[in-house]
């Protein structure tokens, strides 16, 4: 499945991570990519949110991982600084496999150790000189067809 929904503000990019945050559920995974600058924290402000997190949410670029405490644990993952090599030392897999909902920025430098039925989101910035943004939904798991659904209403 693949979505593709369009934000003209970062608050409207948050509005549309708390939809995504409400309809998610232990075990989850999120992969988003995307060029630096481009929402990334933006759209996990808005998932943790939808999981009744009320930290605020900032990057974990130096500290890698930042744990929340919502409706479900939300692992925040920033693998910016990484290497697909670097995965082990930080116990990603345990993430992965743990009780909560995992966010992984920069999801392209884990390097094949992404678990198949997770949300992809790919933020684009179609025009620099505004805050409007492409968020391309995908996944191969038909537990996000609601989710999607839902979105889809929205544009």
């Amino acid at each position: 499945m693949r979505l593709s929904v369009r934000t003209t503000s970062a608050e409207e990019t948050v509005r549309v991570g708390e939809a995504i945050g409400r309809a998610l559920s232990a075990g989850d995974v999120l992969a988003l990519t995307g060029d630096l600058g481009v929402g990334k924290t933006t759209m996990t402000r808005g998932i943790a949110a939808g999981l009744g997190v009320t930290d605020l949410i900032h990057s974990p670029t130096f500290t890698v991982v930042h744990e929340h405490k919502g409706r479900v644990p939300l692992y925040h993952i920033d693998l910016y600084r990484l290497c697909s090599a670097d995965l082990e030392s930080i116990g990603f897999e345990e993430y992965l496999e743990g009780g909560g909902v995992t966010v992984i920025e920069w999801a392209e430098r884990a390097d094949g150790e992404l678990p198949i039925g997770r949300l992809d989101i790919d933020l684009k910035s179609p025009d620099s000189q505004t805050d409007s943004r492409e968020l391309i939904l995908e996944t191969e798991s038909e537990r996000f067809a609601t989710l999607f659904e839902e979105l889809a209403g929205r544009c």
